[in-house]
């Protein structure tokens, strides 16, 4: 039976610099298997173009997602989609800071915690701006909070717990390239697999190191 579709989007550069990412840390059979797993072969040596069409339904990427998991269970699948998640932001995702003026140059003359707080911002109007993902940042005392609503990484999935490793591996990435190498903590709290409204992220404003 086929996956009812979302009608949700990434723009396919997105989706391309996730899959690359996850060959990287899975090599080729292991995407292979995972592409097949969630019922997604066409995509297999087809990776979308790079292009900011949004054509990567959520759905395919809630799919991929959940075939990680079912592969590697639920400890080795979150280790890869963080590693994915990090390897997606690396790989490409930085390049559309510079689409919205968030560049490294400029992260060099600013405090760090103003930098944390205009680099999520920034993801956040990044994929609010190129996507179906809506996001946005508020601040609370030991942490910002950030907010994703319509999440294509849990969608169509259900959990007992939180499962957005994806997209903490990103927020992480994210918060290193902008710091200039600092680790941070984000945690998921609230994750709509779970039964939550939207998926919600603290994230820290001390680094680790």
């Amino acid at each position: 039976m086929a996956r009812e579709k979302s009608g949700l989007y990434y723009p396919n550069k997105i989706g391309r610099i996730y899959l690359m990412a996850m060959e990287e840390v899975m090599g080729t059979n292991g995407i292979k298997a995972v592409l097949n797993l969630a019922k997604t072969p066409e995509l297999i040596g087809n990776y979308p173009p790079n292009n900011l069409s949004r054509e990567f339904d959520f759905a395919d990427f809630g799919a991929i997602g959940s075939a990680i998991e079912e592969m590697y269970g639920p400890r080795g699948g979150r280790g890869l989609a963080l590693r994915a998640g990090r390897a997606s932001f690396a790989q490409g995702l930085s390049e559309f800071g510079s689409v919205i003026g968030a560049s490294e140059l400029a992260f060099k003359v600013i405090p760090l915690g103003t930098k944390v707080k205009v680099g999520l911002k920034a993801m956040a109007e990044t994929f609010s701006k190129f996507s179906d993902q809506h996001s946005d940042v508020e601040e609370a005392d030991e942490y910002f909070v950030y907010t994703i609503r319509k999440c294509p990484v849990c969608w169509g999935r259900t959990s007992e717990k939180p499962i957005c490793y994806g997209a903490v591996g990103i927020l992480q990435e994210g918060l290193r390239w902008v710091s200039g190498g600092k680790d941070f903590k984000v945690e998921e709290i609230q994750c709509h697999a779970v039964g939550d409204e939207f998926c919600v992220f603290h994230v820290y404003k001390e680094p680790l190191n």
